[in-house]
């Protein structure tokens, strides 16, 4: 099984949905997602919220078909998939705004993952722009926010095959994740430049991990 995430940075080209559609995944979690976007074979199911015109925060599609589940925060979207629950999740940066309304990026942090913590679990597949690198320095999170998404994911026993993985920032570890079951098999995690003839489709790379259940 193959598992994509990818920021559309709310773009959209043949040059984007070829980039998806090259990777055989079955399962991607894209956030900041263009009204116009879709991937050839799968169902997609995006946030009720929108993130600005013509774009949603996050979104799934799925080659297999997806049952829907109301948004657990504005920022995520959420659905069941073959006995499996996946989540597509944009989580709080430094200059962030609405739908956050706390003070300091650590409270937004806590607020957002203890709504979605009642949904990690065991048989879930998580990922999304966390805006959190979980090792190395740390250029968009903080370490209170690196500390309560490691907990999270340690308590749901999930593993996050992309947290060593760089970024489109040189020396910059990934702030965009997938989370997978600790029990799955992982075959390999790799990062693929969004980027064609020299021109970035997005500022965020895309990721994709294969694992076997």
């Amino acid at each position: 099984m193959r598992i994509g995430t990818w920021n559309l940075e709310g773009r959209w080209s043949s040059e984007h949905r070829a980039l998806l559609e090259g990777q055989g995944c079955d399962v991607w979690l894209v956030t900041e997602v263009p009204s116009e976007a879709s991937i050839t074979g799968m169902t997609a199911h995006r946030t009720a919220h929108a993130m600005g015109p013509g774009k949603t925060w996050a979104g799934i599609f799925s080659s297999v078909g997806l049952a829907p589940q109301p948004d657990p925060h504005p920022a995520t979207a959420m659905a069941l998939c073959d006995g499996v629950r996946l989540m597509s999740s944009v989580l709080p940066w430094r200059s962030c705004s609405a739908p956050w309304d706390e003070t300091s990026l650590a409270e937004k942090m806590s607020v957002t993952l203890a709504r979605l913590r009642e949904h990690v679990e065991g048989a879930t597949i998580w990922g999304g722009d966390w805006n959190q690198a979980l090792e190395g320095r740390d250029y968009a999170g903080s370490a209170a926010g690196r500390a309560r998404i490691l907990e999270l994911v340690s308590d749901s026993r999930l593993s996050v095959p992309t947290g060593a993985l760089g970024s489109a920032s040189k020396g910059h570890r990934s702030i965009d994740h997938i989370a997978v079951p600790i029990t799955w098999d992982v075959n390999g995690a790799w990062r693929l430049e969004a980027s064609v003839s020299g021109r970035r489709l997005s500022d965020h790379d895309a990721y994709v991990v294969s694992v076997v259940r």
